[in-house]
C-alpha cells in the first residue's frame, strides 16, 4: 500500500472552558478577603468598574437630567446583587423592620459625617516581640564589645525562648574568647522573662528556681532528673533528693509553677484574624444566612462614563471600551451568581445541621459534599469550593465551612449513624471528667459509647483521642498525679 499525503474530515467533542468560565471557577474559591484584593486589581485594571460609594460621592456633579438614569441603574445593581433564586424567602426581609448587625464599620457613619467607615486596624499596634524585649535590656546592661555578643546571642534565641547555638562556634566566629561568650550569655539569662537564653529544659528551670531563691540541693537534683519526674516515679525521686512524701510534693507543686517555654509569652509577629464570609442567625421566620458584605466593595457599571470615552473615539479605541464594558458586565454578573451560590450551599449545610445551631456539637450529624451538592441541585465539585477556606459565624462561634462536613459513625439504636465530630465531643467529656484515681482505658472508654448507642471500636477511641491531643490512659494518670 503505497504511502501518500491526504486530508480527512474528522468531528471529535471536547470539554473547552473558556478563560470567563475558568476565572468563575476561580472567584468561586476565594474567601472574602481574597476577593477584596482581586476586586482592587480589578478596579485599578478596568476604568469601567466603580464602587456605589464612589458614584454616591460623584452625584453632586451630575447633570440632572443623568442623575436619575444612575440612580437607577444602582438600585439594579444592587437589586441584583442581594437577589438569591433558591433562597429567595429567606432573603426577601424587610430592611426596616429586621435589625441586622453591623458586618463592618463601614456600614456607620463615622464621627466626622462622611461615608467613610472608621479603620479599627489603623488604631492598633504591633505587638512586641521577644527579640525587641531582649534587644532594649541588651542596651541596659552591656556597651563595647559585650553589647555586640549579646546582640548576637539575643538573635539567636527562638520564639520559646531557648538558645539555638554553639558556643565555641560563636566565638570563633566573632573573633572573641570563649570566656566573655559565656560571661555574656550568663548576663542574658538574667533578663526578663526569666528562664530565657537557657539552652535546655533543665538550664530554663534551673534559671527561674535560682530567680525563686528555691534552687537549693534538693532542687537541683530533682532538675537533674526531669526524666523521672517525666515518669512519676516519685519513690525513686524521694531516695535520689533525700525528701519524703510532703517536700516532695511541694517541690513538684514549685516545679509546674515554672514556665517551660518562657518567650511564648511575646508575639512573634502580626496576628492574623479570622474574618467570617457567612452569617448565620434564627430569625421568627426560620435561619437566615446572609453574606458579609462588609469587606466587598459594591460593583457598579459606569456607563456614563463609556458613553464619554465613546463619543468621538476611533475605531481601535472603541473596540477596547466596548471590551472593557464586557468585561465589567460579566465580573458583576460573577459576583452576584458566586454570591448565590455561596448562600444557596451554606443554607442547605444550616438546613442538615440544624441540630447543631440548636443544641451543639453533640448532635452534629454526618454529612458529605454529595448529599448537599444532590439537595441544591449542584456538582460535587462546585460545593468543593465554595465550603473551602470559608467561614461561617454563628451564635456558636466561628467555624469553617469544611468542619460541617464528617464521616458516620453507626449507632445501635436512634437513626442509624452519628457524626464523628460528636463521639470525639463525647469522648473530650469523658476524659475530661474522669476521676484521678481512675483513669479511663481506651476499652473503658469504647464500652461507654457502646452502652450510650455508639458502635465504635477502640482503635477508633485511640485515633479520636490522639487527634484530640490527649495522652494515653498511663500518660493521663502520671499527669494528674503530678497536678496533685
Amino acid at each position: 500500500m503505497a504511502l501518500g499525503p491526504r486530508l480527512d474530515l474528522r468531528q471529535s467533542q471536547s470539554l473547552v472552558m473558556t478563560p470567563q468560565l475558568q476565572q468563575a471557577i476561580k472567584l468561586l474559591a476565594l474567601s472574602n478577603l481574597e476577593l477584596e484584593s482581586y476586586l482592587a486589581e480589578a478596579l485599578e485594571g478596568n476604568p469601567l468598574l466603580d464602587t456605589a460609594s464612589a458614584e454616591g460621592e460623584g452625584g453632586a456633579d451630575e447633570p440632572a437630567d443623568e442623575a436619575p438614569a444612575a440612580a437607577a441603574e444602582a438600585r439594579e445593581t444592587d437589586a441584583a446583587l442581594s437577589s438569591d433564586a433558591g433562597t429567595a424567602d429567606d432573603l426577601d426581609v424587610d430592611y426596616a423592620e429586621e435589625r441586622f448587625h453591623h458586618d463592618s464599620a463601614s456600614d456607620s457613619v463615622g464621627l466626622s459625617g462622611s461615608s467613610e467607615g472608621i479603620d479599627f486596624d489603623s488604631f492598633a499596634g504591633a505587638d512586641e516581640t521577644l527579640y525587641d524585649h531582649l534587644l532594649a535590656q541588651v542596651g541596659e546592661r552591656f556597651s563595647g564589645l559585650e553589647a555586640m555578643v549579646a546582640e548576637q546571642l539575643v538573635a539567636l534565641i527562638d520564639e520559646a525562648g531557648y538558645l539555638r547555638a554553639d558556643l565555641p562556634e560563636l566565638a570563633q566566629r566573632l573573633g572573641v574568647p570563649l570566656a566573655l561568650v559565656e560571661a555574656v550569655l550568663a548576663g542574658v539569662q538574667a533578663f526578663d522573662p526569666a528562664g530565657v537564653g537557657a539552652r535546655d529544659l533543665a538550664e530554663c528551670i534551673a534559671i527561674q528556681a535560682r530567680e525563686a531563691d528555691r534552687y537549693d540541693p534538693a532542687m537541683q537534683c530533682m532538675v537533674a532528673h526531669l526524666d523521672l519526674v517525666a515518669k512519676g516515679a516519685f519513690p525513686q525521686l524521694k531516695r535520689i533528693c533525700g525528701v519524703d512524701d510532703e517536700d516532695l510534693a511541694d517541690m513538684i507543686r514549685e516545679l509546674r509553677g515554672y514556665d517551660p517555654k518562657p518567650g511564648l509569652r511575646f508575639g512573634g509577629g502580626v496576628a492574623q484574624a479570622v474574618v467570617p464570609d457567612l452569617y448565620v442567625r434564627r430569625t421568627a421566620e426560620g435561619w437566615l444566612v446572609e453574606v458579609n458584605s462588609g469587606t466587598l466593595p459594591r460593583l457598579l457599571v459606569n456607563r456614563r462614563y463609556y458613553d464619554e470615552l465613546a463619543q468621538g473615539a476611533a475605531a481601535r479605541n472603541k473596540a477596547w471600551l466596548s471590551e472593557q464594558l464586557a468585561g465589567a458586565n460579566w465580573l458583576v454578573r460573577a459576583l452576584d451568581q458566586r454570591q448565590r451560590t455561596i448562600v444557596r450551599v451554606a443554607s442547605e449545610i444550616v438546613k442538615q445541621q440544624e441540630g447543631f445551631f440548636l443544641h451543639g456539637v453533640a448532635h452534629m450529624r454526618p454529612l458529605t459534599l454529595r448529599q448537599v451538592a444532590e439537595e441544591i441541585g449542584m456538582h460535587e465539585s462546585t460545593v468543593s469550593r465554595v465550603t473551602s477556606n470559608k467561614y461561617l459565624s454563628c451564635a456558636r462561634g466561628l467555624f469553617e465551612l469544611k468542619y460541617f462536613f464528617s464521616s458516620g459513625i453507626s449507632a445501635t439504636a436512634g437513626d442509624g449513624a452519628v457524626s464523628a465530630e460528636a463521639v470525639k465531643s463525647r469522648i473530650r467529656a469523658l476524659i475530661d471528667a474522669e476521676d484521678p484515681k481512675a483513669i479511663l482505658s481506651d476499652e473503658v472508654i469504647a464500652q461507654k459509647l457502646a452502652a450510650e448507642g455508639h458502635d465504635i471500636a477502640r482503635r477508633t477511641v485511640v485515633k479520636y483521642r490522639e487527634a484530640m491531643g490527649y495522652g494515653s490512659s498511663v500518660q493521663r494518670r502520671r499527669q494528674k498525679a503530678l497536678a496533685g
